[in-house]
């Protein structure tokens, strides 16, 4: 694992949720944290309850690349090199074929995908030149397979865990570190919304912890909980005659 003295960490989608308990849990591990999010009260009310300063707010919109160079380029001039970035930044919003919606689609597919391939490009020519990162993508167990209500949620998280598999490749030849970061159910403003239940449901706060505890092992997916990955990697085995089926009893859909 990247330590504080390489750098400093990056944190997206750094106002709430699992980014937020995370950056709270680096700084408290003696990290330097850049903070970003659209949300710049959000930012400042974060690095405020931080009580040792090390919450650095950088507010941006992850969707526009020039914007997330620049943010890169600062966060590089004003506190020197990244050494770790967790990209977390990602919405969530239940659809169907009901009322599919171009518009929303292209919404998620934007934050949750290539916001995040914009991320690992403003990121990449300075550890190239360094041969020195380590990167951490948020995605999904729902991305191992497509699940009811979650058309553009399943497909941008199985986009991120493809797109690092394929990256893992360039990264060990670059000398680079890459995990997934494979999360079930967590308590926070995105979850909220769901009005069903959610199996293994845990906080936002022990997701980090987990998430920080997996960054220093050698292991390239971070999946949690575990008997809820387990049962979700079991479902990618099944075919489909047996998957179409069974989660449709499970979830009434």
């Amino acid at each position: 694992m990247a330590r504080p003295a390489d750098g400093v960490a990056w944190i997206t989608g750094a106002s709430s949720g699992i980014g937020r308990a995370t950056a709270l849990r680096l700084s408290r591990d003696g990290w330097r944290v850049a903070c970003t999010a659209r949300g710049a009260e959000a930012l400042a009310t974060l690095a405020a309850e931080d009580p040792a300063g090390r919450l650095l707010p950088y507010p941006a919109d992850v969707t526009d690349a020039e914007a997330v160079r620049g943010t890169v380029a600062r966060i590089q001039a004003e506190h020197g090199p990244i050494a770790l970035a967790i990209l977390g930044a990602g919405t969530y919003a239940p659809d169907s074929a009901d009322e599919f919606d171009l518009a929303a689609f292209r919404h998620i597919v934007e934050l949750n995908l290539v916001a995040t391939a914009a991320c690992i490009e403003a990121l990449l020519p300075d550890w190239r030149a360094r041969r020195q990162g380590h990167l951490a993508v948020i995605s999904s167990v729902a991305g191992y397979r497509g699940l009811p209500g979650a058309i553009g949620y399943s497909a941008t998280k199985a986009g991120l865990i493809a797109m690092c598999e394929a990256l893992r490749f360039d990264f060990r030849r670059l000398g680079l570190k890459i995990q997934l970061v494979s999360p079930g159910f967590v308590r926070t403003p995105l979850t909220d919304r769901n009005r069903f239940p959610m199996p293994f449901l845990i906080s936002a706060e022990e997701a980090a912890d987990r998430i920080v505890a997996g960054l220093a092992r050698d292991g390239f997916e971070i999946a949690f909980p575990r008997r809820f990955a387990f049962l979700m990697k079991a479902a990618r085995a099944l075919p489909y005659a047996l998957y179409f089926p069974l989660v449709s009893r499970l979830t009434g859909k």
